[in-house]
């Protein structure tokens, strides 16, 4: 008979009690502060019509080639969901009714076949915001402004990086690159930091771009003053996205400035979010201390989704933001010593063969509201105390037949050494 292979499949993670109360004070954390902002809970199923997740206004090609696909048993083909948007988007569409501006929250497993890397795994769980119906950069703010709350509570340190589609397709237009190559070379543009301006440049040389574009992209790249918005004056007189960008730039920076977080918030002109769907300005969130590379949260405007399911193509103010919970995790954890275990239980019951009036004992505990863990496989008080000190759980309550015929309990404090004994009534 074959062993059955009980691995995770690749990509994939277990969590046990130690990690997982992490990871839910990390989202609690994260629910408190959407909530704060005035956003409401929603939820959308895993799996949908691979028509719908593959659709142009999804994540473009590169998505496309890491969705999970199936077939169910009337042949309908399904996709599991690679993000929260476009199940979102599609919300919307099949609500024509909801007021706006619509303000949600929502966290929950997404599903990639890509490649894994510190804090990226295949089966990953996003936290995420959007707002539908404001077309100011006031939306766009507020999310900036939520992310670095958020991240303070964490206390995690973050920048946050911000372009707009706009401004940066509409200057490779100025250059002369031909419609049917933007989106591509957005996509080069996007890996900069991370692979250096040499193998940018390569990979653009690969694109069959004339010579001009080549050496007015190259120009861009290297000039030192790109990285303030008055260098693209000049270029928005000649060409409408350049000018549309700059000008909603603007506006989001009077915005970081007057909320007085433009200090932590760095303009890129080349980032660019590898996904499609984006329209207008795009962002992400890096650990200022650079102790994990890759960013920790990101989102942008993408105005064409909503239209553009319900097949209007009308442009539908929308703006989200997603933090990645399982990044999120690595970096807190690698940040901390030791995660601590056990921290939510109130008090451990420890019976010494006792064991139905102590259920009694843990029963009434917890009806007073208290979290209470009882002991049930007979440990011997010395090795019952010591589990208590290494959970670092502070009371342990002791119940012996002694205390039983007296009508009472012991609770013995782990952190101070003190005992008392407590009336209880066992009939």
């Amino acid at each position: 008979m074959r062993k059955m292979n009980y691995q995770n499949v690749k990509g994939t993670q277990d969590y046990l009690p130690n990690e997982e109360v992490v990871r839910r004070d990390i989202k609690r954390t994260i629910v408190d502060v959407f909530i704060q902002y005035g956003y409401k809970p929603l939820e959308t199923p895993i799996l949908n019509y691979t028509e719908l997740l593959a659709s142009k206004y999804g994540g473009g090609a590169e998505i496309l080639e890491e969705m999970y696909t199936l077939t169910d048993r009337g042949e309908r083909d399904l996709a599991l969901r690679y993000d929260l948007t476009i199940p979102f988007a599609k919300v919307v569409a099949m609500n024509p009714t909801l007021k706006m501006p619509f303000k949600r929250y929502e966290i929950g497993k997404v599903f990639r076949d890509g490649p894994i890397k510190t804090g990226r795994l295949r089966e990953f769980t996003q936290c995420d915001v959007d707002i539908v119906g404001v077309e100011s950069q006031l939306a766009e703010a507020e999310l900036m402004l939520m992310a670095f709350d958020a991240f303070k509570k964490l206390q995690l340190q973050v920048t946050i990086q911000y372009n707009n589609r706009k401004l940066l397709t509409g200057m490779l237009r100025v250059f002369g690159t031909e419609s049917e190559k933007i989106n591509k070379v957005v996509l080069i543009l996007d890996k900069l930091e991370k692979v250096g301006k040499d193998a940018v440049l390569s990979e653009l040389n690969d694109q069959g771009l004339s010579n001009a574009t080549l050496m007015l992209i190259e120009h861009f790249l290297t000039d030192d003053d790109n990285s303030s918005l008055s260098y693209f004056n000049s270029y928005a007189e000649k060409n409408e996205e350049v000018r549309q960008g700059l000008h909603e730039l603007r506006e989001l920076e009077s915005y970081l400035e007057f909320l007085n977080i433009k200090e932590q918030c760095v303009f890129n002109p080349f980032l660019a979010r590898g996904l499609e769907i984006y329209t207008g300005t795009i962002y992400e969130i890096f650990l200022s201390d650079q102790s994990i590379k890759s960013s920790i949260g990101s989102g942008g405007r993408y105005d064409n989704a909503i239209g553009g399911l319900i097949g209007n193509n009308e442009n539908i103010s929308t703006v989200g933001i997603s933090f990645g919970l399982d990044v999120i995790f690595t970096a807190i954890s690698s940040s901390k010593e030791e995660i601590y275990e056990n921290h939510n239980v109130d008090y451990y019951v420890v019976p010494l063969g006792t064991q139905k009036e102590a259920l009694l004992v843990a029963n009434d505990l917890r009806n007073k509201g208290y979290k209470v863990e009882y002991e049930m496989s007979n440990k011997k008080l010395s090795k019952a105390l010591d589990k208590a000190n290494k959970e670092k759980i502070r009371n342990v309550v002791i119940i012996g037949e002694n205390e039983v015929k007296n009508e009472q309990f012991k609770v013995k404090d782990m952190f101070s050494g003190e005992e008392r004994m407590e009336s209880f009534q066992y009939k």
